[in-house]
């Protein structure tokens, strides 16, 4: 683990509180090149329409700047078919930045540019050069952070980054590979409140999060179309998919605010929201 240290102020405590900043990337070159996930199966004959994919992601970006929030965008390259899901390629925890060890060949090189826009910036950063893990498979909330152990994370990876935490509890969520990320069945929408796809986990950790949220299960339908994978921004506002109808209606009765933006090209690769986006600064105003 390589350790540089410098001074940007940034902040990630939660999944929940106020986003100030993140870090996309476009899908310029986004493509399904090697399957690596069940969605991209189902959608390998069609693969992604490159200009429908980036207008989508530009209203995206346009309706997070509607928020307020500053969006920052990394430079997309050719030879990076996912780059567009740029929260794999680190995690914010506490006010610093972890850089992933990316477990998929077909993602190793694009923490290197994330590494770039840290040195330029003057982030405090660590480099986990030693084990895979990755952005997707980390949920903090406050004084704990759930890390699934995945086919792009490992147990060993997840123990490296036990020991750069002092003070702060980790929980392993094993899941099945075909899922990918934790973020793929699981996210925190609030200090009491959490999205589940409960065939995805053991009943051991369902019922320990049960104890600490109450969970929302998403179907079988809408975790196939990333119901789990919002981006929580603040006060109770969440991006969502319009057509993921049922977790929309229950995140409302509960009295969040759902934004619903088109990305459904874009969730042919696998990712959603969530997956699009990589906070560094949130804060609790």
């Amino acid at each position: 683990m390589e350790a540089t240290r410098k001074n940007m102020d940034l902040q990630c405590n939660s999944e929940f509180e106020q986003l100030e900043k993140v870090l996309v990337c476009p899908p310029t070159f986004m493509s399904i090149s090697e399957i690596i996930n069940e969605t991209q199966k189902h959608y390998a004959d069609d693969n992604i329409d490159e200009s429908v994919a980036s207008k989508q992601h530009r209203n995206f970006v346009a309706r997070m700047k509607e928020e307020g929030i500053d969006v920052i965008s990394l430079e997309a390259l050719e030879q990076f078919p996912e780059q567009v899901f740029t929260r794999d390629i680190g995690f914010t925890l506490g006010s610093t930045v972890f850089v992933s060890n990316m477990g998929s060949d077909v993602r190793h090189g694009e923490e290197q540019l994330f590494k770039n826009w840290l040195d330029e910036h003057g982030a405090s950063y660590f480099s986990l050069t030693e084990n895979s893990i990755e952005g997707g498979d980390v949920i903090i909330d406050r004084d704990i952070v759930y890390i699934g152990i995945s086919g792009r994370t490992s147990r060993e990876g997840i123990h490296k980054l036990s020991e750069a935490l002092p003070g702060v509890t980790v929980k392993e969520l094993p899941i099945d590979k075909s899922y990918l990320h934790l973020d793929c069945v699981f996210n925190i929408l609030s200090p009491t409140e959490a999205l589940v796809y409960p065939p995805a986990l053991r009943k051991e950790e369902l019922d320990f999060l049960a104890a600490r949220y109450e969970l929302i299960e998403v179907t079988k339908e809408e975790q196939f179309t990333m119901g789990t994978n919002v981006l929580s921004i603040g006060d109770k506002k969440v991006f969502s998919l319009p057509c993921n109808r049922v977790v929309n209606e229950a995140m409302r009765e509960r009295g969040y605010k759902v934004i619903e933006v088109d990305i459904s090209e874009i969730i042919k690769s696998g990712g959603s929201f969530r997956c699009c986006t990589l906070p560094v600064k949130r804060s609790n105003r």
